[in-house]
């Protein structure tokens, strides 16, 4: 079944039977969010109850609209480890919410920002072992691959505003983190964005280097003029292979 990564468009049938999943993602989902304030707080102390409640926050709405997508797009009666390792890389970007609520970001925190790294590190790593999961489980749903993508999606755009509250690039980083979005918006108005995509590989090689150069944005030693450089440099990379899809996608529409 043919797919658009840009905005994973695809019409599933609802899910049936699926109730005692939801349920485990939903518990699941609340204890990610427990577990991303307290870490919030004992990380950002000099936030206050800022952070922690915007990292909960974060996790009550990927809980609320990922059980309401569980239910259409998971026909399993188990919720499956690979839903629960995504879980937790949300869990990640919930932190990286909390962080927005410092006052100047990161730029003077080296010990939260190594810290910050590192988990960011550890969810890029789990991106591909939730997919391996699914399929050695025999639990591999739209669903699961429609969340996984959000998950990568919103901490692609999480790290870049936490980037240009640090000073590592100005404003006009925003595409960088947001431009999938813009994509879908744009798909609103005309529809055939929507269809689907040829598999490219620089177009894979170059969403990788967009969360790399977004995480090592993070980086202490990373500073201007170097991060204005690997910003530059990924941002016109990003544009470009949107640049090149919507060509595609235009020439047949």
């Amino acid at each position: 079944m043919a797919r658009n990564p840009r905005t994973d468009a695809l019409i599933t049938p609802k899910g049936r039977g699926n109730t005692a999943a939801m349920l485990w993602f939903i518990a699941a989902g609340g204890a990610v969010a427990v577990v991303a304030a307290v870490s919030a707080a004992l990380l950002m102390a000099d936030a206050g109850n800022a952070a922690a409640l915007k990292a909960c926050a974060v996790m009550g709405v990927v809980t609320l609209l990922g059980s309401m997508g569980l239910r259409r797009a998971h026909p399993h009666t188990r919720l499956g480890p690979a839903n629960l390792v995504t879980l937790l890389r949300a869990g990640v970007a919930a932190l990286v919410a909390g962080a927005l609520w410092l006052p100047g970001g990161i730029a003077a925190r080296p010990a939260q920002a190594w810290v910050l790294v590192g988990l960011v590190i550890l969810a890029l790593a789990l991106d591909g072992v939730d997919g391996w999961l699914a399929r050695r489980t025999g639990l591999a749903s739209d669903f699961g691959a429609r969340f996984d993508m959000e998950v990568d999606a919103g901490l692609a755009a999480l790290l870049c505003m936490l980037a240009i509250l640090s000073g590592k690039a100005g404003f006009w980083l925003i595409p960088l983190g947001f431009l999938r979005y813009v994509w879908v918006l744009a798909g609103m108005a005309l529809p055939w964005l929507n269809r689907p995509l040829p598999d490219r590989l620089s177009r894979k090689a170059i969403c990788v280097v967009q969360i790399a150069v977004l995480t090592a944005l993070l980086a202490p030693v990373i500073t201007p003029p170097l991060s204005v450089l690997l910003a530059l440099a990924a941002l016109v990379a990003l544009v470009w292979s949107f640049g090149v899809d919507a060509l595609w996608l235009w020439r047949r529409r």
